[in-house]
């Protein structure tokens, strides 16, 4: 494809990335301005609100900064009027990185991957920095490099990255694939290593974040009277509740990463000194919002299974990698000796002399000599499995794994308010090095583990050499007689000697065999007609 279409295409990508995340904040806060403030609201705030959603959804925080009057009108103190608002609802993030991933992988199949990532990235770069000039406002104050810089690398990585692994992987040519088919070259599976590490580093993540969806799931599910009750509390008019709902709706991929840190372990915050791990629960008083229901006043101690959760995914990642080495290791074989054949009488299912005998009758050459078998190989080929790229590979995917699980602890935690509410979220430390602790003992069970030399793995890469069996020898004679000739003349002297009319003695002499051409011809014979009743002598 043309790069100047390339182009186009990766910069309606990212006007798209930039419009929807923009679009999804400005509806429902155009449907509050029109049907809950009414004629009398300022609608020049409008656009600078949406936008502070908008960066706080892409991972930038905001400076809080409440009006005099409105703490004379809810009678907070002046000391909370100022706070960083950080903890950020990932869905917008999400968003952003999977239709930058999207956007990076379309360039790639064009084969213009540089030039399709550059531009949507210097375009939506353009796009982040009107929205901060345009949306600056003095009650959720952004740092302008931040406000440009944070959401412009959370487009530009993900589509970098996607478009590499694209090469990497399908590309035929350009530098990446020859680095890849550099790489790959290595012997001994060091060609499969960075390939390996990415694969089963994508399995562990995307297990992780699966399984922190399905622990969020069950405890809003199990908790949902305490969310129901939160929401009656609140005593907020439908419309309250739907931005309510709406609102925590764009925090349920920060409610995953979350459970996600819970089944590894560590846990996460709800407030300065607080904990809830499945070790114990200690926290104090929280916000009345109604997802934060969902935590859990205790823990019982049996939840600490769910650390194998981590740890399966580890050895999950481990297999993949282990087979696919196991594979690629055809190449290189390691040669083992395999049990001789014991001497016996052969079946008489698979009897190689009366096979050829047979063969020779219906090709009309006569009976060969019994097929010579060759003796089966005495050696098995085994698949290499080398020890140290296997090491490299265990090492690499609980480290990448464990700096991923650090990356959405980090995004998933931050500031919700004032005092205590400084602290939500996971500890991207602690959750780093349990997943990568967890990761690497499930993998290294399957990766590092003695293959067995008789077992399955050992002879699932080998087949057994077929038997040589000789040619059977010709005849020498270039035209031999058919039988079909020779068939022809005894069916015609025996109904001959049936009739009379014919000796039997004479009957070949009567019916010779036709003559036989060097091509092979059908010709018509003309068989004796046999005597009728009133003909025979017998019959007078």
């Amino acid at each position: 494809m043309h790069r100047l279409i390339v182009a186009l295409l990766a910069s309606i990508d990212a006007v798209i990335a930039a419009a929807v995340g923009l679009a999804v904040t400005l509806a429902p806060l155009t449907l509050l301005w029109v049907f809950g403030f009414g004629g009398g609201a300022d609608w020049g705030v409008l656009w600078p609100a949406a936008v502070s959603v908008w960066q706080l959804g892409n991972l930038v925080p905001l400076a809080i900064t409440l009006p005099p009057d409105y703490l004379a009108a809810t009678g907070i103190d002046a000391g909370a009027a100022s706070f960083v608002l950080s903890l950020a609802p990932l869905a917008f993030a999400g968003f952003t990185v999977i239709f930058a991933a999207r956007s990076g992988t379309r360039a790639s199949h064009a084969d213009a991957w540089l030039t399709g990532v550059l531009t949507s990235s210097a375009v939506f770069a353009v796009l982040t920095t009107g929205a901060a000039l345009t949306g600056a406002n003095d009650v959720a104050r952004a740092e302008q490099w931040q406000a440009i810089l944070v959401p412009t690398l959370l487009f530009a990585v993900p589509a970098v990255v996607a478009a590499a692994v694209t090469e990497w992987s399908e590309a035929g040519s350009g530098a990446i694939a020859r680095l890849r088919d550099r790489v790959e070259a290595a012997p001994h599976g060091w060609g499969e290593v960075p390939a390996l590490v990415a694969r089963g580093t994508a399995v562990v993540v995307v297990g992780l974040v699966g399984i922190g969806a399905a622990v969020a799931a069950v405890a809003l599910f199990a908790r949902a009277g305490q969310i129901v009750a939160l929401f009656q509390a609140g005593d907020v008019d439908p419309l309250g509740a739907t931005v309510i709902t709406l609102a925590q709706l764009a925090y349920v991929p920060t409610l995953a990463v979350w459970g996600m840190s819970f089944a590894a372990g560590p846990g996460f915050a709800v407030g300065t000194g607080t904990s809830v791990s499945p070790a114990g629960t200690q926290v104090g008083v929280i916000p009345g919002l109604p997802a934060l229901g969902a935590v859990p006043e205790s823990t019982t101690s049996w939840l600490l299974l769910l650390a194998l959760l981590p740890i399966a995914l580890g050895g999950l990642a481990g297999w993949i990698a282990r087979s696919r080495l196991l594979h690629a290791g055809g190449g290189s074989r390691e040669r083992m000796p395999h049990p001789a054949p014991s001497a016996g009488p052969a079946s008489s299912r698979f009897d190689a002399g009366k096979t050829a005998a047979l063969s020779g009758l219906l090709s009309g050459a006569a009976p060969a000599e019994p097929a010579t078998v060759a003796p089966l190989d005495r050696h098995v080929d085994v698949p290499e499995d080398p020890i140290a790229a296997r090491l490299v590979v265990t090492a690499g995917i609980a480290l990448l794994s464990g700096g991923a699980a650090a990356l959405l602890a980090w995004a998933a935690s931050g500031s919700l308010g004032p005092g205590r509410l400084a602290e939500f979220g996971p500890d991207a430390g602690p959750v780093a090095l349990a997943v990568g602790l967890e990761v690497l003992l499930g993998a290294a069970i399957l990766l590092l583990s003695p293959r067995s030399a008789g077992g399955r793995s050992a002879t699932e890469h080998s087949a057994p050499t077929p038997a040589a069996v000789e040619p059977v020898p010709q005849d020498e004679d270039p035209h031999p007689e058919p039988p079909e000739a020779a068939a022809f003349a005894a069916v015609a002297a025996f109904t001959a000697r049936r009739g009379g009319a014919v000796p039997g003695g004479d009957a070949g002499a009567q019916h010779p065999s036709p003559p036989v051409t060097s091509e092979a011809t059908t010709e018509p014979i003309d068989l004796p007609r046999s005597a009728t009743p009133g003909e025979s002598a017998g019959w007078e």
